[in-house]
């Protein structure tokens, strides 16, 4: 039985994420911002709800973030940008991803197989990106992939079987994408949890950045 680590287990992906490995027999810790007080924006928060953990944990499955702040939503043009919106969506994705990546070396065990899985989005690939809009949230998931990237390379040196990668998990039907999918297809985070699920139990490489059937995004 794998001990296993949810950060942001009260969202959608989250809980769905809970239940799937718990029905693989995984013993699951969770923390969130509901049930345990986490602010992954406020760096002593993240050490005090992190810190409490003993670990190690053989799987870290971090499902937090936001598309836009309360009463905002995501800029369609460059003329909607504004720079407090843009600061609240980067202080959530990407130093929300630090404070918490800076906890994985005590996380993660030293030695034997372990998968750290950070959610961030196919978005925040600036190769493909076709279609531009979105700033503050692409932009903010392309620094996000560039600190779990960054992360890989560090752990490799001293959690030579840790494997640590950026995860897409496509437009999942929770209230996170409610008012965003538009005609997209959206797929029910129980699905969605046990194709992450399975991605990570066959996962091969660090410093990777994948999407929910394990196929590789360009950077």
């Amino acid at each position: 039985m794998i001990d296993a680590l949810v950060i942001g287990a009260s969202g959608g992906i989250g809980q769905a994420m809970v239940a799937e490995m718990r029905a693989r027999g995984g013993n699951v810790t969770t923390v969130s911002r509901s049930e345990d007080g986490l602010d992954v924006t406020d760096a002593a928060s993240v050490d005090r709800v992190l810190g409490a953990l003993e670990g190690p944990f053989q799987t870290v499955f971090v499902a937090t973030g936001i598309l836009a702040p309360d009463g905002a939503a995501p800029e369609k043009q460059l003329s909607a940008i504004d720079a407090h919106t843009m600061a609240d969506v980067f202080a959530v994705n990407t130093m929300g991803t630090a404070n918490i990546l800076r906890h994985l070396p005590r996380l993660l065990p030293k030695k034997g197989r372990s998968v750290a899985a950070i959610l961030t989005a196919r978005v925040g690939s600036i190769t493909d990106n076709k279609i531009g809009g979105w700033h503050s949230y692409r932009a903010s998931k392309a620094a996000a992939n560039m600190l779990i990237r960054g992360a890989a390379i560090e752990l490799s040196r001293t959690h030579r079987d840790a494997l640590v990668t950026a995860m897409h998990p496509g437009t999942v039907a929770t209230p996170f994408t409610a008012d965003y999918a538009a005609k997209n297809k959206t797929v029910p985070a129980q699905d969605t949890a046990k194709m992450l699920c399975d991605v990570m139990e066959r996962l091969e490489a660090t410093g990777t950045f994948v999407d929910y059937s394990g196929a590789e995004i360009p950077w």
